[in-house]
């Protein structure tokens, strides 16, 4: 089997896009766009080996984008994108792949069609592959003369990323010839005498570098297939000083008794995540006959189910939750709760809602026996 790993460049400082932060960390429908770059590529194949190179200065941004994954340490990159990639390049050397993919972190939406008929055009035999799209619209060229002239599109292509090749052969061109300046690594594939087949892009698969961009890409990513599913949990009182809600350690004239630490609103969010991508409960991921899980922190289970949602290419839109409890009262919490559920989720905190309502001291809630809660997720696919 083929061993493939892929570099993601990420080393700009992104200017253009006009923004407080280098682009590839600025955040694109909740998650920084590097992070969903390289869950576009784990979610295709959670074993390939990714690799990001980073510009210098950039090492927290970086953690914070990439945090949880368990990647390899971020390569710092060079002055110019070709001694980026030449340096990520040396850090694969080591434990050499067969096949590299080299793809800029500004194209968070490849998709795995892309992704597919790139590896199997090297795995055909070619030394490259590079993915193109036609040029449809019509092409003028403003000549010395200051005039307009018609640049006929037949057999014009936009070039995109991931580009792929023969681990062993790119990585010989880069350093042979590092001295030549050339606009991406097909170009210096070509001059090194490599075969590069071309393969079909995709529209949507767009290089975000303007503000402009940030919006169509935003739109792009909530089209498609969405998904809702709905979460529910109940925890009874015990004696006990304090209880856990939403992630937060809340004084209390009691606590709540449960397997793990009894978090009846990150149970529900988690129920509701897992819904929408059909797998299961948290009863099933978590059984309460397992011993590992008694007095667990309830954030590893909602965190657990993100990471799910993102394993297959999914985007938590929104949750919604609503606790139900005559005490302790919700309200001063409720922001920090926002926070502590985005933290986990790893998304903004306008895409989390947090509510609470009373039942007029009906049922065993009303008779404050115990917290219930209720969430709503939606997820696209």
């Amino acid at each position: 089997m083929s061993r493939i790993a892929i570099l993601i460049v990420a080393a700009g400082k992104g200017e253009r896009a006009g923004l407080g932060l280098p682009k590839q960390y600025e955040r694109l429908a909740g998650q920084p766009m590097l992070r969903r770059t390289v869950e576009a590529f784990r979610a295709f194949d959670s074993t390939c080996r990714i690799q990001v190179v980073i510009g210098p200065g950039q090492q927290e941004l970086a953690a914070g984008a990439l945090g949880g994954l368990n990647l390899p340490s971020p390569v710092l990159g060079g002055a110019t994108r070709q001694e980026s990639v030449r340096l990520g390049l040396e850090a694969l050397a080591k434990d050499a792949p067969d096949y590299v993919l080299i793809h800029d972190a500004a194209r968070p939406l490849i998709s795995a069609a892309v992704i597919g008929a790139v590896i199997a055009a090297l795995q055909a035999g070619a030394d490259g592959a590079l993915p193109m799209v036609a040029a449809s619209d019509t092409l003028r060229r403003k000549d010395g003369d200051g005039r307009w002239s018609l640049v006929p599109r037949e057999n014009l292509y936009r070039a995109q990323t991931p580009q792929g090749f023969v681990y062993a052969k790119i990585a010989a061109a880069h350093r042979t010839h590092a001295r030549e300046d050339v606009t991406d690594d097909v170009a210096l594939a070509e001059l090194a005498g490599m075969k590069v087949q071309m393969v079909e892009g995709e529209e949507k698969n767009i290089k975000v570098t303007r503000k402009e961009d940030f919006a169509l890409a935003e739109k792009l990513l909530s089209s498609g297939d969405v998904r809702t599913a709905t979460g529910y949990d109940v925890h009874k009182f015990k004696d006990g000083d304090h209880i856990w809600l939403c992630g937060l350690k809340i004084a209390h004239t009691h606590g709540l008794e449960g397997h793990s630490d009894a978090d009846v609103g990150l149970h529900a969010i988690t129920d509701a995540l897992l819904g929408c991508i059909g797998e299961g409960d948290i009863g099933q991921h978590f059984p309460p006959t397992d011993e590992r899980w008694r007095g667990a922190a309830s954030w590893k289970f909602l965190d657990h189910a993100a990471a799910l949602v993102a394993a297959k290419g999914g985007i938590i839109n929104h949750v919604d939750l609503t606790i139900i409890c005559e005490r302790p009262k919700v309200g001063p919490h409720r922001e920090a709760m926002r926070a502590r559920i985005a933290e986990i989720l790893k998304i903004d905190t306008t895409r989390v809602s947090v509510k609470a309502t009373t039942t007029e001291g009906l049922g065993f809630t009303g008779r404050r026996e115990g917290i219930a809660a209720q969430a709503i997720a939606t997820v696209k696919l």
